[in-house]
């Protein structure tokens, strides 16, 4: 995760394969395999999401509840962790 930005219920979660560079994971205006990861997952466990390069984007309903909220998040963590084992893998695979 490179940044996270945003107000109210609209909220943006930057990808990027190094904190340090702030290197995205998909091109602007493109998309890659861990942002296709990312989709896969997220709508796996119940949440669709809007992607826009390398951000996703969380935009709840403003009525969302608290409940609702909690849930969301529980699967955001869920689809980050499992992105950045991909990220992880993809930068052991470049050592080598």
């Amino acid at each position: 995760m490179g940044q996270v930005r945003g107000r109210g219920v609209f909220w943006a979660i930057e990808l990027v394969t190094d904190r340090q560079s702030r290197t995205p994971v998909a091109p602007t205006g493109g998309s890659s395999p861990v942002m296709a990861e990312a989709v896969r997952a997220a709508k796996q466990l119940g949440l669709l999401p809007f992607t826009n390069s390398n951000r996703i984007h969380l935009v709840p309903p403003c009525t969302i509840t608290e409940s609702e909220a909690r849930e969301g998040l529980q699967i955001i963590d869920q689809v980050l962790s499992r992105v950045d084992s991909l990220i992880q893998g993809v930068r052991k695979d470049d050592l080598s």
